[in-house]
């Protein structure tokens, strides 16, 4: 049994602990939260000691691992402390906002060999896994165009949006991750454009709820992303691949595949799942089990610091591209 501490206890921290709870080969120790309060709530459902201090898990020999899902501004030191201790690392996206604190902290944690997961969970969505082994295996050919649609039900507060780093570094990521995985290329231009078309307040904070975003990789591959902070039906997620012998496409979540047909409507449906911890709860889950595999059995993990310092890498140019209106070069 893998002894693991999780550090936050917020929204994200709430799906960890369930499901490391529910894990038939993980001991969930205890939750770390500076809010006390919300790690007591949580150890509540699922076991374990609340503590406010997460080093004190850290600095805890009988701990094998712990999940990082605190506040981004925390997470390279909590990394690289941890890995410092030789303790195995699952930590939530982004690796950091500031990008050369981020190639930093992934040198060090090469140099010590660390054994650190980024957790983009989308990855381990079952329909996003089958597609890219479609892929792989050639079934659409060679791969030309990636099209990826991503649009929340709704804001989060403006209280989160205010340090969140904005929407390409806090929401975006997960599609710039999925751009590169997908095209199987790194990006060699980005192109940008983002609008303030629901709250012009974001000004304040140079950030936008509108975008669509245009990546190139050197061979020619295209990527198109296009995203919004608010989708009146639902969580939006959808993902279409096409090249010269065909295309994939998966469809949005539902509460039920029934279709209805009456004398007021046809192909009536039931509305999207409203949320992504319904869309991605299968997700969550298999990306803890894979971390699991990995640890056990000393295999590489499947998704890197390295991968969170590309993605960051991308919501940084196109950043810079929404704010000029010109396509940047992705440097290495």
């Amino acid at each position: 049994m893998l002894r693991i501490a999780l550090l936050g206890a917020g929204r994200i921290g709430h799906v960890h602990a369930m499901n490391v709870a529910a894990h038939p080969e993980l001991t969930l120790v205890g939750i770390a939260d500076p809010l006390i309060e919300n790690a007591l709530s949580l150890t509540k459902l699922v076991g374990g000691r609340a503590v406010k201090d997460p080093l004190e898990f850290i600095e805890d020999d009988s701990i094998d691992a712990v999940i990082i899902a605190t506040p981004t501004d925390t997470h390279v030191d909590l990394m690289l402390r941890a890995a410092r201790k030789g303790k195995a690392i699952l930590c939530e996206k982004p690796v950091d906002l500031n990008l050369n604190r981020a190639r930093e902290a992934c040198e060090e944690l090469k140099q010590r060999n660390a054994r650190v997961m980024v957790a983009f969970n989308r990855r381990f969505d079952p329909s996003a896994r089958e597609i890219y082994q479609a892929i792989a295996e050639g079934e659409i050919g060679e791969l030309h165009q990636v099209m990826i649609t991503s649009r929340d039900p709704g804001f989060a507060s403006m209280e989160y949006l205010s340090h969140s780093g904005g929407v390409f570094r806090d929401m975006t990521i997960h599609d710039f991750d999925m751009a590169r995985w997908l095209l199987g290329e790194e990006p060699v231009e980005i192109f940008a454009s983002a609008s303030r078309l629901l709250k012009p307040e974001l000004a304040k904070n140079n950030d936008f709820d509108t975008i669509m975003v245009q990546i190139t990789t050197k061979s020619g591959k295209q990527c198109h992303i296009n995203g919004s902070r608010q989708a009146r039906y639902g969580h939006d997620q959808r993902l279409e691949v096409y090249g010269s012998e065909g295309m994939l496409l998966n469809d949005n979540q539902r509460t039920s595949s029934i279709r209805r047909y009456n004398a007021r409507t046809t192909e009536s449906r039931p509305p999207l799942v409203h949320f992504f911890l319904e869309r991605y709860a299968e997700a969550y889950r298999i990306e803890l089990n894979e971390f699991v595999l990995a640890i056990n059995h000393a295999t590489p993990m499947p998704i890197t610091p390295y991968d969170g310092y590309r993605a960051l890498k991308l919501a940084e140019c196109a950043q810079r591209s929404a704010e000029t209106g010109k396509p940047v070069n992705v440097e290495d």
